[in-house]
């Protein structure tokens, strides 16, 4: 078994999982909470009392999950609330002495890099160009992609241009505001981000290629929420959800939704709740941000990324589908013998 952790500006997340099939693995345990580490730190500079003692009790939780098993290799990250907080390294040494877990916090290009690797089954083979997006809590990566006639097993290799904003559903959400989100609000949010935008010089790309070649991929809580609320789905489903293709039309029907909803209304609904009601408009901002840089006719939901990314990584590091298949071919001809 293979374990991931991935501790971000507002969740913390693990998974716990074993290869398949080559590229592919059974989750055997997970775990997700909103834990808002980032909270107040656009503000002070610092992680909070508060944020932190809920993310040293989330971790104690995967702590627990992870001493129960036989983990050939794990990975455990800390993303941009550890990256930016003048006291994200002290913190990261409480959560060590308090449950264990050695976090290590990663730079923004390999967190754009593992998007990438945690997504690779949702890019067809038809794909030639895909910009990718994971929009964050604290940060948002951005990574272009193109695929040529000889496609990598690692779609990580095709990324041409990458970028890190600075800004995320939390950070956007505390400068602006999230709970009531007016048009001019949203504006000043979507502008925000076209200006960090501008400064990324990436050629365009659905100019050059035909429309069926090039698409978008939103991996976040953002473009997942705007999936389950577009299939009006009595609570969220992540099969119904993950590898979902959304027009560009749906996406701007949706955002268009969200925005004529008060807070009262976005927290009534089951695929945003209280804990995401202030965030998900933020998130709306980036997301639009996004679609007037790249225009796509479609946009792919992914509901996984770093910590599918980590997975991946690291199974194909240890030759673990390889071992796989000779175990296979060894058992089929065990059977074809005895037959």
């Amino acid at each position: 078994m293979y374990a991931a952790l991935d501790l971000g500006t507002n969740n913390c997340r693990l998974l716990i999982a074993q290869p398949t099939r080559p590229g592919q693995f059974r989750v055997v345990d997970a775990f997700s909470r909103i834990v808002r580490l980032g909270e107040g730190l656009v503000s002070t500079g610092r992680l909070s009392d508060d944020a932190m003692d809920r993310a040293v009790e989330a971790l104690r939780v995967c702590a627990a999950k992870l001493s129960g098993r036989s983990i050939r290799r794990m990975r455990l990250i800390a993303t941009e609330a550890c990256r930016a907080a003048s006291n994200g390294e002290e913190f990261l040494a409480r959560v060590t002495r308090e449950t264990g877990l050695d976090l290590e916090i990663i730079s923004r290009e390999t967190e754009a890099r593992l998007a990438v690797s945690g997504c690779s089954s949702l890019v067809g083979r038809e794909a030639r160009s895909v910009v990718l997006f994971d929009i964050g809590g604290g940060s948002s990566e951005i990574a272009v992609i193109r695929v040529g006639e000889n496609r990598s097993n690692r779609l990580a290799n095709h990324i041409t241009h990458w970028t890190s904003l600075p800004v995320g559903v939390v950070t956007l959400s505390e400068r602006h505001g999230g709970r009531d989100v007016t048009p001019q609000v949203f504006a000043a949010m979507v502008s925000e981000v076209e200006g960090l935008l501008d400064a990324f010089h990436c050629p365009p790309l659905a100019q050059e290629a035909p429309h069926e070649d090039f698409h978008l991929i939103g991996t976040s809580g953002t473009v997942t929420t705007l999936a389950g609320v577009h299939l009006d789905l009595p609570r969220y489903d992540r099969r119904k959800v993950d590898g979902l293709w959304l027009s560009d039309a749906e996406v701007t029907a949706m955002q268009d939704k969200l925005l004529a909803w008060d807070f009262a209304g976005r927290a009534a609904n089951a695929c945003i709740g209280p804990d995401r009601a202030d965030l998900v408009l933020a998130g709306c901002a980036i997301l639009e941000a996004i679609r007037r840089r790249w225009p796509s006719q479609r946009m792919r939901v992914a509901d996984r990324g770093l910590r599918e990314g980590l997975l991946t990584d690291m199974m194909a590091d240890d030759g673990a589908w390889r071992r796989n298949r000779i175990r296979r071919a060894q058992m089929q001809g065990k059977t074809e013998r005895k037959g």
